[in-house]
C-alpha cells in the first residue's frame, strides 16, 4: 500500500489493480485537520476519536438513507435529521469506529431537494472533521453516480472516500488495527449494460454476471477484507419501498458471488437481515421505514468488530424514530373516543377499518386526533365494482404488471413473449438514462 501507516491505518484510491494509476505523492491522508493545516495531527491527546493503540478493526455499517424521501407526500428531511443527527452521531462518538461505511442510496432520487444535500453535507463534516472518523460511501441505484463522485479525490485529504462512478469497477481503502491491515474494497451500483461496455465483456447480461465481472477486477490482498456493495442478494427480503432493480429477467446476485470476503456490508434491502449461516454477508438496513410494509421493521446500524481471523461479531443498534410508521385496525368510533398516547398520536398511519357501513369523510375525522393518518383501507368495500374473481390492491403491482393489465384491456389479449421483453429492454434503458443523465 502506499507509504508507511499513520495513526494506525493508510489509504489507498483504488484497489491494488489500478493503484499504479497514482502516485504516493497524489494521495495525502488527513491532509487538512482543523488547526493544523500542514502537517495533520500531531498531539494524539486531541484526537480522541482516533482508535487507540492496540484496538481490534470496529466499524459502523449502514445504508439506504434516501435523503430527501416523500412518503404519502411528506417530506421526511426532519424525520431523517432527527436520527441521524441525534442518535447515529452519537453512537458513532461512543463507539469510536475505525471507519463508518454507507452502502449507497445516499439520496433518494438523482437531483435531491437542497436541504437533504445540505444535511448529508453537515452529517459528512461532522463525521470526518469533527469526530474525525474515516467515512467511505457507495453511489446506489437511487444515486447520481457522477453528483455522488462530486470532489472525490479532493475529499480523500479530509476522511471521506467516495466511490460513484463505477470507472474503476472497484475502488478500495485500507485500514489497519492491532493485527494488520483490512483491505475495504468498494463496488458502486451500476447498471449490467454499463459495466459490459466498461470492461468490453458481452457476457455481462445481468446484475449476477455484472457483479463478478467486477469482483473479478480485485486483485486481493493476503490480509482481511470488507466489501461494500449496493444490490439484490438472492434470498434478501424485500419491502414495498425498494426500486426494482430491473424490469424482466432476473435482478438478483447469488450469494457464492461473495466468496472470500470476511464481510460484505450490502446496501439496497431496507430490513436488516443476515444472508448466511456465519452472519458475513449482511444487510443493515434503512433508518427510517419508508413504506407500511416496513411497520414492523427494527430499524437499526450495525456495529461490526473483527478479529485477528477476520471474524465478525455484528451487533444491532436500534434507532428510534420521531414519528413511527404504524398500521392500526379498528371501528372508526372506537379510534376516535380511545384516548391517543401522546408519545404516539403524530405516527404514520395506515388504519384498517373493520366498519361495514357507509362513513361521511373518516380520514378527516381521524386527522382531527392522528394528523398524520396517510392512508384508510375499508376491506370490505374493496372488491365493489370488479368484474373479476377477486380483488387486486393496484398499489401492489409492479410496473410491468400494470402495463400487462394495460395491454389486455386495450388488445383483448396478454402481451406475447415477444412484446413483455420489448416492454422491459425499453424500461431499463429509460432508467439507466434518467439516473445517469437526469
Amino acid at each position: 500500500m502506499i507509504g508507511a501507516p499513520r495513526h494506525g491505518y493508510t489509504l489507498a484510491p483504488t484497489c491494488p489493480a489500478v493503484a499504479d494509476n497514482f502516485s504516493a505523492k497524489s494521495v495525502r491522508p488527513l491532509a487538512f485537520w482543523p488547526g493544523n493545516r500542514n502537517n495533520g495531527p500531531t498531539d494524539s491527546t486531541n484526537l480522541s476519536f482516533f482508535w487507540a493503540a492496540g484496538q481490534r478493526m470496529r466499524f459502523i455499517h449502514t445504508a439506504d438513507w434516501h435523503l430527501g424521501r416523500l412518503f404519502h407526500g411528506i417530506h421526511l428531511t426532519e424525520d431523517q435529521a432527527y436520527v441521524l443527527r441525534g442518535q447515529f452521531l452519537d453512537l458513532v462518538r461512543d463507539v469510536k469506529p475505525h471507519a463508518v461505511i454507507i452502502a449507497g442510496d445516499i439520496y433518494d432520487r438523482s437531483v435531491p431537494p437542497t436541504e437533504s444535500v445540505e444535511l448529508f453535507n453537515e452529517l459528512l463534516e461532522r463525521l470526518a472533521l469533527a469526530l474525525r472518523v474515516p467515512v467511505i460511501f457507495i453511489a446506489g441505484n437511487h444515486d447520481s453516480p457522477q453528483r455522488v463522485a462530486f470532489g472525490a479525490k479532493m475529499f480523500v485529504g479530509a476522511n471521506v472516500h467516495v466511490f460513484g462512478n463505477p470507472e474503476n469497477p472497484a475502488g478500495c481503502v485500507t485500514l489497519e488495527d492491532e493485527h494488520g491491515k483490512v483491505v475495504f474494497y468498494a463496488v458502486p451500483y451500476a447498471e449490467p449494460p454499463m459495466i459490459r461496455a466498461l470492461l468490453a465483456d458481452n457476457a455481462v447480461t445481468d446484475h449476477d454476471r455484472a457483479m463478478r465481472a467486477c469482483l473479478r477486477c480485485i486483485k486481493t490482498a493476503d490480509c482481511r477484507s470488507v466489501l461494500i456493495a449496493h444490490g439484490f442478494v438472492a434470498g434478501g427480503k424485500s419491502s414495498d419501498s425498494e426500486r426494482l432493480l430491473t424490469v424482466g429477467g432476473s435482478g438478483a446476485v447469488a450469494l457464492d458471488a461473495f466468496d472470500g470476503f470476511n464481510y460484505v456490508a450490502l446496501g439496497h434491502l431496507h430490513a436488516s437481515q443476515s444472508l448466511d449461516d456465519a452472519r458475513r454477508v449482511q444487510y443493515c438496513g434503512s433508518p427510517l421505514k419508508y413504506s407500511f410494509s416496513e411497520a414492523e421493521h427494527k430499524k437499526c446500524v450495525h456495529v461490526v468488530e473483527m478479529d485477528a481471523a477476520g471474524a465478525c461479531t455484528v451487533k444491532q443498534h436500534c434507532l428510534k424514530p420521531r414519528r413511527d410508521v404504524r398500521c392500526v385496525e379498528g371501528f372508526l368510533t372506537d379510534l376516535l373516543t380511545a384516548p391517543p398516547d401522546a408519545a404516539t398520536q403524530e405516527d404514520y398511519l395506515r388504519i384498517t377499518l373493520q366498519d361495514t357501513t357507509a362513513l361521511l369523510d373518516p380520514i378527516g375525522k381521524l386527522r382531527q386526533v392522528y394528523p398524520n393518518v396517510l392512508e384508510i383501507d375499508r376491506p370490505m368495500f374493496s372488491g365493489i365494482g370488479q368484474t373479476g374473481s377477486g380483488s387486486v390492491d393496484a398499489r401492489k403491482l409492479t410496473d410491468a404488471d400494470l402495463f400487462n393489465a394495460f395491454f389486455t384491456e386495450v388488445t383483448g389479449a396478454a402481451p406475447d413473449a415477444a412484446q413483455g421483453a420489448m416492454y422491459a429492454e425499453t424500461v431499463n434503458q429509460l432508467r439507466q438514462q434518467q439516473r445517469e443523465t437526469v
